[in-house]
């Protein structure tokens, strides 16, 4: 295949990479910071944190499997991408999403125990139920994408190999097949309904929960450090929803929008909130914040 860039805007393309790269480098130095300050800081080894350097991996294999690649075409017009290379560029923007949701719902969960059942906390998420459920996670994502990609590879493919796209976006990619694709795209639709409506609604039930909980809290400074804490999870759970669903609605209905405005959404969904989700953290999580400062 052949991936254009942002389409419209090659002659821009030198000028686009350099936000680009930017949010990767700090997506990297960030997301490593934080990993590096819970490995090394003994009172930071809790499950909140343990999801949050889960958090973190997940952001630098998302970025990795898309910006490199991107960054290529930008630079040197390296636009060619194997038929095998650009299934498994797919393969893990999906399974990391579906990882990534599924993680957020963890750390939920991880909320609403330490809230609303604090004395039974410790032997509720203990370390290996934490590891345990990350695992899950990243099982539930490949589980769910590896039947998804069986699909869309036995696919034939012969309209043409030009990707209008920066990186093998699933929706450019499937209108190039000659065959009906119809099977693959229902059950795309319903994995993405089932997976982020299920895991959408549990989420908001445990924050219902911890929301009545922290009212009930006689100590106003106990209520914002509750609040506070609960914060920084929601403010990186609506970026990574909204985000993702104004970048999915935009691929599927263009509302008259011109193409290389759909590809921008697409690529910043992917390489803003990997680079953003260690910084609300480290503003946001005071224990992480005092660990980085240790740590330099």
């Amino acid at each position: 295949f052949l991936l254009t860039g942002i389409p419209g805007l090659e002659a821009l393309h030198m000028w686009i990479s350099i936000p680009f790269c930017f949010t990767y480098i700090m997506t990297l130095l960030g997301n490593s910071m934080v990993l590096l300050t819970v490995r090394l800081d003994k009172s930071l080894h809790e499950p909140m944190y343990y999801f949050i350097c889960m958090l973190a991996v997940i952001d630098l294999i998302f970025s990795t499997a898309v910006v490199p690649k991107m960054l290529c075409v930008f630079w040197l017009d390296s636009r060619e991408i194997g038929f095998e290379a650009c299934f498994i560029q797919m393969f893990f923007i999906h399974t990391f999403t579906a990882v990534e949701s599924g993680v957020l719902l963890a750390m939920s969960f991880d909320r609403y125990v330490a809230i609303c059942n604090p004395l039974r906390y410790t032997t509720i998420l203990t370390s290996s139920r934490t590891i345990q459920i990350g695992l899950l996670s990243l099982a539930r994502g490949a589980g769910v994408m590896t039947p998804l990609m069986c699909l869309l590879t036995s696919l034939p493919y012969c309209k043409t190999r030009v990707i209008p796209h920066s990186y093998c976006e699933h929706m450019a990619v499937v209108e190039l097949a000659c065959a009906d694709p119809s099977v693959s795209d229902l059950y795309s639709l319903i994995v993405a309904t089932l997976l982020v409506g299920a895991d959408s609604v549990f989420i908001i039930f445990s924050y219902g929960m911890i929301l009545r909980s922290v009212m009930r809290l006689p100590s106003q400074e106990a209520r914002l450090k509750a609040l506070r804490t609960c914060g920084s999870h929601i403010s990186i759970i609506l970026m990574f929803y909204i985000g993702g669903l104004l970048s999915m609605y935009l691929q599927m209905f263009s509302f008259g929008l011109a193409p290389h405005v759909q590809v921008l959404v697409a690529d910043f969904y992917l390489t803003v909130p990997p680079m953003l989700n260690p910084l609300i953290y480290g503003i946001k999580v005071k224990q992480i914040q005092e660990g980085i400062f240790k740590l330099l």
